[in-house]
């Protein structure tokens, strides 16, 4: 039995936790509210950006875990929050388990593809040059850098688009009528959450990870396709033009790229929901009326 830490129990980091205590591993989660936690996960309130709030640290922590997101709803704020969450609460994470005499054997960081700026539907892999157009991505490839520099063996997850029970905007959007389709090809990469969590228990406990993994499924979406599948299986109207997307229009939507699972498919992962078909599938069939 390992003990465990997650900073950011959150959607995905939470569903880890499930996953780990199931398994007979001794878990703590870090959230600023501890109450929506299960009964089985100990925690400890506070925020990470301030160490001080945090109290004691587990008297052993074997592997760590940061999967923090940044306030939704920030508005003008937002880059503040984002530097908030992945910068200064990775820092004050670090110091944290420094201050309180601990070292994990490995800290598993989730990051994001919105580290790559291609857009033109790029073949995207672990080495592909990272060339972030937006505070996001630039904030959290310096957050990477910061896991880096901390002296504690570190993995790297830049994860694709979550999605997953409470997070099915898109086959709400469908039913409303309201999807909407780019008339050039846009590529989307996307990750169903229980696979998210899935991939990171797979890293804190492989033998020999690589330093950094692109966590996405089998195959990277094209968005009008993706749209007419979910409408044909939802049995709704299908999508529309985009109004401000006129057809003459040549520009490329920004952070169309395809981005490829391999490596991580390579080190053992086998995905439960391969593709968006099996993830929406059981989204779709979970809702159905009974």
């Amino acid at each position: 039995m390992a003990q465990v830490v997650i900073a950011g129990c959150g959607y995905v980091g939470s569903e880890l936790a499930r996953r780990l205590t199931k398994a007979g591993h001794e878990v703590f989660g870090i959230r600023r509210d501890v109450s929506s936690l299960d009964a089985d996960i100990r925690g400890i309130q506070g925020d990470v950006a301030q160490p001080e709030s945090l109290g004691p640290a587990p008297k052993r922590v074997e592997y760590a875990v940061f999967a923090v997101s940044a306030d939704r709803g920030a508005g003008n704020g937002a880059e503040q929050a984002y530097r908030r969450a992945y910068l200064d609460g990775l820092a004050g994470f670090l110091e944290w388990l420094a201050d309180e005499g601990q070292r994990p054997k490995r800290l598993v960081m989730v990051s994001s593809t919105s580290v790559y700026g291609q857009r033109r539907g790029e073949h995207i892999d672990e080495d592909s040059p990272t060339h972030p157009t937006h505070f996001r991505g630039e904030t959290l490839l310096a957050s990477e850098r910061l896991a880096a520099a901390s002296g504690i063996p570190t993995v790297i997850l830049r994860l694709g688009g979550i999605y997953g029970p409470g997070r099915e905007s898109l086959i709400d959007r469908a039913r409303e009528g309201k999807l909407e389709y780019r008339p050039l090809e846009h590529f989307t990469n996307r990750i169903h959450r229980d696979d998210a969590a899935g991939v990171l228990q797979h890293l804190l406990f492989h033998p020999k990870p690589d330093p950094l993994y692109l966590g996405v499924d089998d195959e990277s979406a094209e968005e009008g396709m993706l749209f007419a599948w979910l409408t044909k299986e939802l049995g709704v109207d299908e999508p529309g033009l985009r109004e401000d997307d006129a057809p003459s229009n040549s520009r490329r939507a920004v952070g169309s790229k395809r981005c490829s699972n391999r490596r991580l498919r390579e080190s053992g992962y086998a995905f439960h929901y391969p593709t968006y078909r099996e993830g929406y599938g059981a989204l779709i069939r979970a809702s159905a009326p009974a």
